[in-house]
């Protein structure tokens, strides 16, 4: 038998389940494990982190051996933008409000695709917009809604 190490989807599938088994059995180490009559809260995440590590390890040692194809590269643009637009939107969020910082979330999210059209955009933020209404007023959220400039006019 021949191994091979190319990287794979397989590989990089297999890898992800390690981690998440893993991490599983990590995070719950610090709970009590119970006894068959008395099942603790580290009993479930344990042995689903354990059967996710054991899945991962099959997976990522099956591609080995078996031909897969390799993965390509991922297109970097759109992976900037969604992060640059989710950071714009955590730090504008507090001084300007949910209505303008949902603006610049869209706004910057949307370079990172090829095929956009204002019209589209303007009809995601003003849906967008009266969801974040419903949730500030309507459920009662504690979100900045307008910029804080805007509520000393208000008021």
């Amino acid at each position: 038998m021949k191994i091979k190490f190319d990287i794979s989807k397989d590989l990089i599938a297999g890898l992800m389940f390690i981690f998440f088994g893993i991490a599983a059995i990590w995070l719950s180490r610090d709970f009590p494990m119970g006894s068959s009559l008395h099942i603790g809260s580290a009993l479930f995440p344990t042995i689903v982190g354990g059967a996710l590590a054991i899945l991962g390890f099959i997976i990522a040692a099956r591609s080995l051996w078996s031909p897969s194809e390799p993965v390509p590269l991922p297109p970097l643009r759109p992976l900037i933008m969604i992060i640059a637009g989710t950071l714009g939107f955590g730090l504008l969020l507090e001084p300007f409000g949910l209505v303008l910082a949902l603006l610049v979330l869209i706004l910057i999210s949307c370079l990172g695709g090829s095929d956009f059209h204002l019209r589209e955009i303007a009809i995601l933020y003003i849906v967008l917009a009266f969801i974040a209404v419903i949730f500030v007023y309507g459920l009662g959220l504690q979100f900045p809604f307008l910029p804080t400039l805007m509520k000393s006019v208000v008021r």
